[in-house]
């Protein structure tokens, strides 16, 4: 059997993955918020941990592989946002709105990530599917002494659990000093966390021993990960920006509440993403999400292949030169590869993928094997990282487009602008070339037409 790898952020090490049941090896990773689009940096750990799902069912079996990865469809963002609709005049009580809003948002992160050529995984919990097993949780927690009531509020006591910030690598003294933690006088001490808070009227709520209030954000994944997947299961992963305090605390919470139990064995913390080597920011303007790409006419198995391009552990940069050399390799790949059968995976990508998942050193044994021409074992590697499979394949067919015309004149024009300061053709052009379904693409280094989804090739031809 295949020997896999994982660097476990607990540890700091990189070690063998011995899973508790052979069986039934298990995994949670943390899932969206759901109150708005997912943006590109939500989308690297589905591509990441999508593919490690993927590893673990190649080696263990489809059938024995279970991976959760949860809805977080009760927050006071989502709150905010139904609030917001309901004051623009939406119709519906307060609680209708979020559930509109929820379902609405989880529908198009189902869409949008299916696009990414990420499978489903094996359940996907909403948190407001589990409060009996939050509110159980919560009232172990206060009888072994772990929690405390406090006008309404239930908290976690962090200095009740001596292992608190291994994961992390702080003290809790150190987390105190540079942190910022909520200061609340009911709490016995400034890190301690919420595990429960009262809910006004206006707010969705749900009765408990201590009145009628909504979980707090870190007890949900506790709950959710114990009734699915039991007191100990493999490998919990997400993003690094959820290592402290939301997986130190669903250690705490959880240890404390199954004592017995060992939670995750295996931790896996993926990298940020930048944009143009610059972290993404709205007040930059390089904050995209996922549909945005995608309505530019960046094919979805195009953005998989450029986060395929880094290692999970190393910080990511989204550049349209990235985008512009995976949409050339892919085309190249789907070609050659359109009349041929998949193979087996070949030996160095499944060892690549079992070495902590290194995906750009799989990605450089394709290139090998597409220059030795082993298409079938190039394609079949290449699926088994949720590439060339047939799902994500009709951008690659579609019919090509000559633009360079007048992808030459736009410049030509814009080059007379920058002399004559008058860009009214310039951008009189560029108008018309957008109402033509045209991904108009202006930088220092030149201009790029792309067809967009609602490309007109005879509105194209119209312009004059």
């Amino acid at each position: 059997m295949v020997k896999i790898r994982l660097t476990n952020s607990r540890t700091r090490k990189k070690e063998d993955f011995f899973p508790i049941d052979p069986a039934n090896v298990r995994m949670y990773v943390c899932g969206p918020t759901v109150y708005d689009r997912a943006h590109l940096g939500n989308a690297r750990p589905v591509v990441v941990f999508d593919t490690l799902f993927r590893l673990l069912r190649h080696v263990y079996g489809a059938d024995h592989v279970t991976y959760v990865r949860n809805f977080t469809d009760v927050d006071d963002k989502i709150n905010a946002e139904a609030l917001r609709r309901q004051q623009a005049g939406a119709k519906g009580t307060l609680e209708e709105l979020i559930r509109e809003r929820t379902e609405e948002t989880i529908a198009w992160y189902h869409t949008d990530m299916d696009a990414l050529g990420a499978l489903r995984p094996t359940h996907e919990p909403r948190a407001t599917e589990y409060i009996g097993q939050m509110i159980a949780m919560t009232e172990g927690l206060i009888r072994s002494g772990h929690a405390y009531a406090a006008e309404g509020h239930v908290l976690f006591r962090v200095r009740s659990y001596r292992d608190y910030g291994k994961l992390s690598g702080r003290s809790v003294d150190d987390m105190i000093a540079g942190a910022r933690v909520e200061v609340a006088p009911f709490k016995e001490d400034p890190m301690d966390f919420v595990l429960w808070k009262p809910s006004s009227a206006a707010e969705p709520g749900w009765d408990s021993p201590w009145g009628r209030g909504r979980p707090g954000w870190h007890i949900e994944c506790s709950a959710m990960a114990h009734e699915l997947l039991g007191e100990s299961f493999d490998i919990h992963g997400g993003g690094l920006d959820l290592q402290f305090p939301h997986h130190e605390n669903e250690i705490a919470q959880s240890a404390c509440a199954h004592p017995h139990g060992d939670f995750a064995h295996y931790w896996l913390h993926n990298e940020m993403l930048q944009v143009e080597g610059k972290k993404m920011s709205k007040s930059l303007g390089n904050f995209f999400t996922v549909r945005d790409l995608l309505d530019q006419g960046i094919p979805g198995e195009v953005i998989r292949f450029v986060f395929l391009m880094t290692h999970y552990r190393s910080p990511m940069d989204w550049t349209a030169d990235k985008a512009r050399a995976a949409e050339a390799t892919l085309r190249k790949w789907r070609a050659a590869s359109a009349s041929v059968a998949a193979s087996s995976p070949l030996p160095a990508v499944v060892e690549a993928l079992a070495d902590d998942l290194n995906t750009a050193g799989a990605l450089a044994a394709l290139h090998v094997a597409a220059g030795e021409g082993d298409w079938e074992g190039l394609k079949a590697s290449a699926q088994l990282m949720g590439l060339l499979t047939e799902h994500l394949g009709a951008w690659a067919t579609a019919p090509r487009v000559d633009l360079s015309g007048q992808a030459e004149r736009l410049a030509a024009l814009r080059a007379e602008a920058m002399v004559s300061k008058d860009f009214s053709a310039v951008d009189a052009l560029k108008a018309a070339l957008v109402a033509a379904g045209v991904e108009v693409r202006m930088s220092k280094a030149g201009v790029e037409l792309v067809p967009g989804p609602g490309f007109d090739a005879a509105r194209l031809e119209a312009i004059k």
